[in-house]
């Protein structure tokens, strides 16, 4: 079991044997064998396994008693191999603790995912999965506005959201899994919010429209069409936008982009699907699009104006602390699932300005 543990831990810290060995000053040989249970590494050993891959000693000693299956990354990911351990590993340890935190705090996977009962059969075109969207976010009570925390609204209708930073120098896109009975959506921690909410709702698209779609359509165009229709509805982006246009103006896009979070490139894309613009009217949108920038980094690739705030997850932090309100846990225990220092646990709990709100 620690061999497994020294195993996962390396592999999420995206480091070969030879890379390990070296930063705690053995061979190669001694890692191989503790990974393969075959020596056991001693007490200091460990605090130095433990630095070399940024984890508690307490890490080591974790029972795993879930199974990670149906792993499904976005079809042509660009991610070697090397990029694809390395997220599924960081997921495994982050499910991990939060499967331990369901032992100490009842219920807190709130309740199974589940489809609304009201789905077509088969969606047979694009524009019927807008009809797909409105019936999810009716199911999910969501009214016609904006959805101010994406992550938050997923955990509370069951999928279990993960925030990975190993996502191969920008290449992952994103994948769904099950851990045991479990519905899991994994995006990058730190991709701008506007892409992290894209993300989230196309691969909803993916659980949602799952042997539905019309071998006539491609499923990856049709998530996308989801995602932008889950998070901007086509009453209120005709509401937004009118009926008919030539030219939207970037002002107008970033706007839209602040209230609704989808990109000012998603908006085109809207505008677009829902025939506001043509095509000939979108493409003169990027080829503008593709002129504006700074230095070889056009507005396609990085949009002007602030970012859009990244999503924050709050309920695992939220249940962390009731649980060391109610004494079900101490200081250390809280420490080590939060992943965090003690000295920083105790920073946040007496609010220091820069630690009151918690992690991102």
């Amino acid at each position: 079991m620690l061999g497994a543990r020294i195993r996962q831990g390396r592999a999420a810290a995206g480091l070969s044997l030879r890379d390990l060995a070296q930063s705690i000053g053995l061979s190669a040989m001694a890692i191989s064998k503790y990974e393969r249970d075959q020596a056991k590494p001693s007490s200091e050993t460990l605090l130095r396994l433990a630095r070399a891959l940024n984890v508690r000693t307490e890490y080591f000693f974790r029972q795993s008693e879930f199974e990670l299956s149906e792993v499904e990354f976005r079809k042509h990911s660009k991610l070697s191999p090397k990029d694809e351990d390395k997220a599924l590993a960081d997921v495994r340890e982050q499910l991990e603790r939060w499967f331990e935190l369901e032992t100490i705090v009842p219920a807190s996977w709130p309740k199974d995912f589940t489809l609304p009962p009201d789905l077509p059969t088969q969606v047979t075109t694009y524009a019927e999965i807008e009809t797909v969207a409105e019936t999810v976010r009716k199911h999910w009570q969501l009214g016609n506005g904006p959805i101010r925390n994406l992550v938050d609204r997923m955990e509370e209708e069951g999928i279990k959201v993960v925030l990975t930073p190993h996502d191969g120098g920008k290449k992952f896109d994103g994948l769904v899994a099950k851990a045991n009975t479990h519905t899991v959506v994994v995006v990058g921690s730190d991709w701008p919010g506007d892409r992290q909410r894209f993300t989230l709702a196309h691969e909803l698209g993916h659980l949602v429209l799952n042997r539905r779609i019309s071998s006539e359509l491609d499923e990856e165009r049709a998530c996308n069409r989801f995602a932008s229709a889950f998070l901007a509805p086509k009453g209120e982006a005709i509401r937004s936008l009118g009926e008919s246009r030539s030219w939207l103006e970037p002002q107008e896009l970033y706007l839209l982009k602040r209230e609704w979070g989808l990109s000012m490139n998603g908006w085109i894309y809207r505008a677009q699907d829902l025939g506001i613009i043509n095509k000939s009217a979108a493409r003169r949108h990027w080829e503008f699009f593709a002129q504006q920038g700074e230095g070889t980094t056009t507005w396609r690739e990085q949009e002007p104006g602030d970012p859009y705030p990244k999503e924050c997850p709050r309920r695992f932090d939220q249940l962390v602390y009731r649980a060391l309100a109610e004494e079900l846990i101490g200081e250390s225990k809280a420490a080590e699932l939060l992943s965090i220092p003690l000295i920083e646990l105790r920073s946040r709990r007496r609010m220091d300005a820069t630690n009151a709100v918690g992690r991102n």
